[in-house]
C-alpha cells in the first residue's frame, strides 16, 4: 500500500504506518491483486464515536487498472462486508476523480451526500489544499442486478 500509495499521488505515510494499518485495521480495508500486483486498496476505519460509520482514510488505484471500476468495486465490497451506515472521506476540491467517485456511491446506495469543511487549508501546512468532509448515508445495499 505505501508504494502503491506514493505512485498514485496520495499523501505517503511511512511503510511502518501501512504494514501496522493491515494488522489492526484489515476488517474495514481491502486491497485488489492482479497476480502479483497490488493494484489498488481502500484503508478504513470505524468512527470511534460513532462505529456504524466507515471512514475512508485512503483509496488508491494502479495507473493499470483506472477507469476500469476498481474504486467503485473495492467500496462496494468493503460495505457489503462491513455493513455500515455511513460513510464518510476527506477530500481536496482539486481531487475531481475522487469527488466523482463518492458522488457515485451515494447515487448506487440511493444515500443522501453531504458535503462540508473538514479541515482548512491553514492547519494542514501551507503546500497542503484544504479537506472537504464528504459524509454518504443512510447506504443501501446494492440492487440485486448491480451485485457481483
Amino acid at each position: 500500500m505505501w508504494a502503491l500509495a506514493g505512485e498514485v499521488g496520495l499523501d505517503v505515510n511511512s511503510p511502518y504506518a501501512y504494514a501496522m494499518w493491515g494488522d489492526y485495521f484489515r476488517s474495514t480495508s481491502v486491497v485488489a491483486r492482479r497476480c502479483t500486483e497490488l493494484v489498488g486498496f481502500v484503508a478504513g476505519f470505524a468512527v470511534p464515536d460513532e462505529p456504524t460509520t466507515l471512514f475512508v482514510w485512503q483509496i488508491g488505484v494502479a495507473s493499470s487498472a483506472r477507469r476500469t471500476g476498481l474504486g467503485s468495486r473495492l467500496l462496494d465490497h468493503l460495505i457489503d462486508r462491513c455493513s455500515p451506515t455511513h460513510l464518510e472521506a476527506t477530500v481536496t476540491p482539486s481531487n475531481t476523480s475522487s469527488a466523482a467517485l463518492f458522488r457515485s456511491l451515494g447515487a448506487r446506495r440511493r444515500a443522501g451526500f453531504e458535503e462540508s469543511m473538514a479541515y482548512p487549508s491553514e492547519l494542514l501546512g501551507a503546500d497542503h489544499e484544504a479537506e472537504l468532509r464528504f459524509r454518504i448515508g443512510p447506504l443501501h445495499p446494492r440492487p440485486i442486478h448491480e451485485t457481483t
